[in-house]
């Protein structure tokens, strides 16, 4: 069974930073370029930035780029997004997902706001 556990989202101030995690199990994480997308409230989901699989040149929305930085460590099935200089705009809850797919956790909760 797959599965994706998103944490380490939080309340934090404007320009603070926050790290998330994602968990994943039951499928060949190595093998799967990974991404982050987030949901703010009352809107859709927006993609945020997707890793390949080893190589190559990961991606970012152009609402994050230069304050975030995607991550992966495939000994630990783990993947991360490091957020830095946070706006308000930035409030959302965060999933990991399997490629450009479709959430399948729970997400985590980022607040940014003073």
């Amino acid at each position: 069974e797959v599965q994706l556990v998103e944490s380490g989202g939080g309340l934090v101030q404007p320009g603070g930073s926050l790290r998330l995690s994602c968990a994943a199990s039951g499928f060949a994480f190595r093998f799967n370029a990974m991404s982050w997308v987030r949901q703010a409230p009352g809107k859709g989901l927006e993609w945020v930035s997707t890793i390949p699989v080893a190589y190559g040149t990961t991606s970012y929305a152009d609402s994050v780029k230069g304050r975030f930085t995607i991550s992966r460590d495939n000994a630990k099935n783990t993947l991360y997004l490091q957020m830095n200089s946070l706006k308000p705009d930035d409030t959302a809850v965060y999933y990991c997902t399997i490629g450009r797919g479709s959430p399948q956790g729970q997400g985590t909760q980022v607040t940014v706001s003073s």
